[in-house]
């Protein structure tokens, strides 16, 4: 089963075990490039720094589901785009709330919430970044 397979709004529980997925496996990549590119002193400290960017990842996957899910359910416009904003959005803040940063938290409510959006839009309007044009 994908992610787009099933209507917003439900099997809530599915999609965001599918979101979370995705976002550790890009944690494990992001992490393992980031340890190569700067090597940490010991073994132990690589481990602590690819534990804390997957499990940081992950928790970023799981919120952004539960939160289009459950914003879809809520509002009752299981295809709204706003509704991946708001997924984003609470994503975002979660990382600001992680860094102690609210600043952080902010840029990346918006900038999360706005990718979120447009990912929407473009998979409800058929944009394509890849492939032979369309005539």
């Amino acid at each position: 089963m994908g992610y787009w397979d099933t209507p917003e709004g439900t099997a809530c529980v599915e999609k965001t075990w599918i979101t979370t997925k995705l976002a550790t496996a890009l944690g494990l990549v992001g992490s393992a490039y980031h340890i190569v590119a700067f090597q940490p002193e010991s073994a132990m400290a690589a481990l602590q720094r690819a534990t804390s960017t997957t499990v940081t990842m992950a928790s970023l996957g799981a919120i952004f589901g539960m939160a289009t899910c459950l914003s879809a359910q809520a509002r009752g416009t299981p295809d709204d785009p706003l509704n991946y904003f708001i997924g984003g959005c609470a994503s975002g803040a979660f990382l600001g709330a992680r860094t102690h940063n609210p600043m952080t938290g902010t840029s990346a409510c918006l900038a999360l919430g706005t990718l979120a959006y447009f990912t929407k839009v473009g998979k409800q309007e058929g944009w394509r970044l890849t492939g032979s044009p369309r005539l």
